[in-house]
């Protein structure tokens, strides 16, 4: 991953492969609409003031997620300065927001692949500015290109493990001019982008790891790994202990496959803590859709249906690594939903882990069955609050698009702060109802509910039927990421194609809020 540091060093004497500036659109200007943003005064100093216009000549205009290149001015060690759009300009006394220098960081990280040292200097106003920063560059310098080139084997791609962006590394190092070393913020803002932003992409790792490379027992191997190298604690229970346990909507979704199902349950605790939060993860590591068998266009990008899980077990990894104090247990509900001569059949009825059983009406609903398990194990414990993450809908992609996720809860409190968080990290999200009217559709003849409801409002529908396997008492939310948790078209800002790890930097930020006592 790339390496972050503060420098106080000024940018014309600093060694560096290349010196990062913003720019931004001056609405307010009649003359000149670009404008230089605070931090690269020395950069434009050399070019005698006339930078702007400089970069104006050159096409340059400010927008959000626009790179220019030109050579740097005489006298700096840097060869090359690449000025990225930051957007409109603030207000007069107001920062840039730090979402967009997230942004603008990402989008020039990524725009560096192969260079080895960059200098960023972007406004830096208080030590939260740098965590942004150093946040956009972690992320937008990702890439995943673990099974491309040189990789001759399954072994030597996972070795590899996507560092190499089309053939060139990734930036290796980012120096954040402005920044302060010494200052215990500083520091603090950087330590907890990079442990944020390395789970972060471990999770995006796992969400475009092919399936025929992780399965449910391979990613609970991944977990327990992470678990024994952080100090978490972790139980993983196998095909034996789910049927011995009558965890059946897990093992119902996992029947048709080869591949059997876990339920892994990863532990952070803290001697300090007064509150405990449950996170459950929806991880269907490959989704058909079963005998509901999904059809042509609509199951190539189905390895990311384990998005849910993977930004679960980052976010638990990075509680702990940054030491929180709250309670955090994770819940991950692993399958692989096949069609087979075993796979459960539309109009089977499962007997879930809660005692209720459950009509299945179509296979391909098989997200809402793992989850239902997995959060009345959650609701055992009796934790403060519960938040299930999940690719659960496409209703919810129809209902808010392909950047924003939905919240859904039982507590309107509680909604409004884990959207609230979300946004604060740069999340897009929308609170979304819960209509009791819809509830009715889920009516079974056979059994005590269905899987299925009324096709218009599915999304909602899904977070109802989830509702019913929620402990009495305990708060919970649900995110459906379904839209934001994998990119099918090109990147933007610090997002790449493919896996995204929506939802980790808001699970955190709950935690760190819960922790101190804010959330809400």
């Amino acid at each position: 991953m790339t390496a972050l540091t503060l420098s106080t060093a000024a940018a014309p004497g600093l060694r560096a492969d290349a010196i990062v500036i913003g720019v931004a659109k001056n609405a307010a200007a009649k003359s000149q609409g670009l404008v230089v943003a605070p931090g690269a005064e020395a950069v434009d100093e050399a070019y005698d003031g006339r930078l702007a216009g400089v970069l104006e000549t050159l096409g340059a205009t400010g927008a959000e997620g626009e790179v220019t290149k030109l050579p740097a001015p005489s006298g700096f060690k840097a060869p090359l300065v690449v000025a990225v759009g930051l957007g409109s300009q603030p207000e007069k006394d107001a920062g840039f927001d730090a979402e967009a220098l997230r942004r603008a960081a990402g989008v020039a990280a990524r725009a560096l692949a192969g260079v080895k040292k960059a200098a960023f200097a972007l406004p830096l106003t208080e030590a939260a500015d740098a965590g942004a920063v150093g946040e956009g560059v972690l992320l937008g310098a990702y890439s995943f290109d673990a099974y491309k080139d040189n990789a001759k084997d399954a072994k030597d791609a996972k070795a590899k493990n996507g560092n190499a962006k089309n053939g060139k590394a990734p930036l290796a190092e980012a120096a954040l001019l402005g920044g302060k070393p010494r200052d215990k913020a500083y520091k603090a803002a950087l330590e907890r982008a990079a442990a944020v932003c390395e789970e972060l992409n471990r999770a995006r790792d796992l969400v475009n790891t092919p399936p025929n490379d992780l399965d449910p027992e391979a990613f609970a191997a991944v977990a327990q790994a992470a678990a024994k190298e952080h100090g978490i604690k972790v139980q993983v229970l196998d095909e034996k202990a789910l049927t011995k346990g009558g965890y059946g909507g897990i093992l119902g979704v996992g029947a048709g496959s080869a591949s059997g199902p876990r339920l892994v349950k990863l532990s952070y605790t803290s001697s300090k803590a007064t509150k405990s939060l449950a996170f459950v993860g929806k991880g269907i590591t490959y989704d058909s859709g079963g005998i509901s068998l999904k059809p042509a266009g609509h199951n190539e990008t189905m390895k990311c249906d384990m998005a849910g899980a993977a930004a679960v077990f980052a976010a638990v990894v990075a509680a702990a690594r940054l030491g929180l104090e709250v309670n955090v247990t994770g819940w991950l509900a692993l399958a692989e939903n096949m069609p087979s001569g075993s796979a459960t059949r539309p109009g089977d009825v499962l007997r879930m882990y809660s005692g209720k059983t459950v009509e299945v009406l179509n296979t391909d609903a098989e997200g809402r069955l793992v989850l239902a398990d997995a959060l009345w194990a959650a609701s055992q414990e009796k934790p403060d609050a519960i938040i299930d993450v999940a690719t659960l809908t496409g209703a919810m992609m129809l209902a808010l698009g392909n950047r924003t996720y939905g919240v859904m809860a039982n507590d309107d409190a509680f909604r409004a702060a884990v959207h609230e968080a979300a946004e604060e990290v740069g999340e897009p999200a929308w609170p979304m109802p819960l209509p009791e009217h819809l509830r009715k559709g889920m009516d079974s003849a056979t059994a005590d509910i269905a899987n299925m409801g009324e096709r218009m409002g599915g999304g909602l529908v899904a977070g109802l039927f989830l509702r019913e396997f929620i402990g009495e008492g305990i708060t919970w939310a649900h995110l459906d990421i379904a839209g934001p948790a994998f990119n099918e078209g090109g990147p933007f800002g610090y997002t790449p194609k493919g896996g995204t790890g929506t939802a980790v930097r808001t699970l955190v930020r709950v935690a760190e809020l819960t922790a101190a006592g804010d959330l809400g």
